[in-house]
């Protein structure tokens, strides 16, 4: 693939810092994109995601779905002669995991009413 072709993209972090910039295929799935954030994230960060449906990548102010392609995605951006797409990259444990959580850390408990009569 022509090196003019490919999309230069860099992930934005909740703290400001940033993973990248990375080029990519116009081709590369959006869950590409989040392995690859995965793979790449910092060591020293407080939050971070253990697996890559963790992460959400946003650009444009859209969620972006796992099956979409970067060239779908850049679509906003290609009047951009040659620059790099920032998208913003979330950590958001699964859903499953955090109900399961949920439920652990709710016990249950005892209404207890209490009435006297003077």
């Amino acid at each position: 693939m022509p090196e003019e072709d490919l999309v230069e993209l860099k992930f934005r972090l909740y703290d400001g810092s940033d993973i990248g910039p990375f080029r990519y295929s116009p081709a590369s799935t959006v869950a590409m994109l989040k392995e690859r954030i995965v793979a790449e994230w910092p060591k020293d960060k407080k939050v971070a995601p253990k697996a890559a449906n963790d992460v959400k990548l946003i650009s444009a102010g859209k969620i972006l779905e796992n099956n979409k392609t970067v060239a779908q995605c850049k679509m906003p951006f290609g009047e951009l002669p040659k620059g790099v797409i920032t998208m913003h990259a979330v950590v958001q444990p699964s859903l499953a995991k955090a109900k399961t959580e949920k439920k652990v850390d709710e016990t249950p408990k005892k209404n207890v009413c209490s009435c006297s009569i003077l």
